[in-house]
C-alpha cells in the first residue's frame, strides 16, 4: 500500500469515484464518508457513495464496475462490507483506504492511510482535506459531517482519544458556520419514544453486573427486537451504559442477530476490548471498543462471556491510576 500522500496531485484531475464503507455503518463511517464526497465533488470528481447495508445491485453494481477511484473509508478488510466483498475483491478501480482500526490488510489497497492513534476516520479525512492543500474548500456541509464522526467516536470528546488535534480540528471546523449544537441534536435527540422503553426495558430485565470483576453484561433477544420493534441504530451506544456505573471496567453487549449473535465490548483504562474480542469472538478493532460474533445460542455466549472473565481479574481488578 503505497503511501496516501502519492494522490494529492492527482485529486485535481477529476475522476469516476466510489465511496463505501463497512456493512451498518456508524455516525464515523457515515460521516467520514459523506464528508470526503462532498470535497470530491467540489473538486469535480463523479462520486457516488455506497453503504453495503441492504445495497440494490442492480442500481450500484454498475457504478462499482466503472469506477475509478474506490476510497474505503472506516473499515480496513473487506470481508467488513459483507456481502460487497466478492464485488470489490474483483474491481479494476485503484482501492485507497483511510481508516484507524487495528491489523489492516494493506496488501487489499494500492493507496492508504492507516493511522491507529487517531480518534475517528473523521479526522483522517479532515487531515486528507487540509494537507493535500484544499483546506480552503471547507464549508458548512463538510465540518457538518467531519464533526459527526469525530464527535461520535470520541463519545462526545471524552474518551482518551480526543487528543488536542482533535480540539483543534474541531476549531477549524466551527470557523465555517456550521450548527454543531444541530449535529448533536440529530444523532442524540432524534429517537422515537419506543427507543427509550427499549433501553428502560434492557437497563431493568437484562443487564447483570460482575462487581468482582468490574464488568458487566447486556444482552437483547430477538422477542426484545420486535417487541420494541427496534430499528437499525436503536442499539447504538447501548454497549456504553454499563461503563458509567462506578467502578465498572469493562462492559460487553450481546445481541441476538438472525444470522449470528454480535458482540459489542467497551472498556475503561487499560482494558483490551481489540484482544478479548479477537481471541473470544472472532472480532477486533481498537483498545478500548470493539466487536465480535458467534455462531453459538444467546445462552452459550453468555455462559462462555462469564467463564471468560476470571482470566482478566488481574487487569479488570488493578487499581490503574491512569485510567
Amino acid at each position: 500500500m503505497k503511501p496516501i500522500q502519492q494522490l494529492y496531485a492527482a485529486i485535481r484531475h477529476p475522476r469516476r469515484v466510489v465511496v463505501t464503507m463497512h456493512q451498518k455503518p456508524d455516525p464515523d463511517a457515515m460521516g467520514s464518508s459523506l464528508g470526503l464526497s462532498r470535497f470530491l465533488r467540489k473538486l469535480g470528481h463523479s462520486v457516488t457513495v455506497i453503504s453495503p447495508t441492504n445495497y440494490p445491485d442492480f442500481l450500484t453494481d454498475a457504478v462499482l464496475k466503472e469506477a475509478e477511484w474506490l476510497f474505503c473509508l472506516d473499515f480496513n478488510a473487506l470481508y467488513r462490507t459483507r456481502s460487497m466483498e466478492s464485488t470489490l475483491q474483483s474491481l479494476q478501480a485503484e482501492k485507497i483506504l483511510i481508516d484507524h482500526h487495528e491489523e489492516p490488510h494493506t496488501w487489499v489497497f494500492d493507496y492508504g492511510i492507516s493511522v491507529i492513534p487517531k480518534s475517528s476516520t473523521a479526522e483522517l479525512v479532515y487531515e486528507f482535506i487540509r494537507d493535500s492543500g484544499h483546506a480552503d474548500l471547507l464549508d458548512e456541509g463538510i465540518a457538518a459531517c467531519l464533526y459527526a464522526g469525530v464527535m461520535s467516536d470520541t463519545g462526545s470528546f471524552r474518551f482518551p482519544v480526543t487528543s488536542s488535534s482533535v480540539h483543534a480540528m474541531v476549531s477549524e471546523l466551527m470557523k465555517t458556520g456550521f450548527d454543531h449544537s444541530l449535529v448533536h441534536e440529530h444523532i442524540n435527540d432524534s429517537y422515537l419514544e419506543n427507543r427509550l422503553r427499549f433501553l428502560g426495558h434492557l437497563l431493568s430485565n437484562r443487564m447483570e453486573v460482575f462487581y468482582e470483576h468490574n464488568a458487566a453484561l447486556i444482552w437483547i433477544t430477538k422477542a426484545d427486537l420486535q417487541r420494541f420493534n427496534v430499528k437499525t441504530g436503536d442499539t447504538e451506544g447501548v454497549a456504553n451504559y454499563p461503563l458509567s456505573i462506578k467502578g465498572i471496567r469493562f462492559a460487553a453487549l450481546l445481541i441476538d442477530r438472525d444470522e449470528e449473535r454480535r458482540w459489542s465490548f467497551r472498556s475503561k483504562g487499560a482494558f483490551d476490548c481489540n484482544g478479548f474480542a479477537r481471541k473470544h469472538f472472532e472480532g477486533g478493532g481498537h483498545h478500548n471498543a470493539a466487536g465480535g460474533k458467534s455462531r453459538q445460542s444467546v445462552e452459550e455466549n453468555i455462559n462462555r462471556f462469564k467463564q471468560t472473565l476470571s482470566e482478566y481479574q488481574d487487569v479488570l481488578t488493578k487499581n490503574n491510576h491512569n485510567d
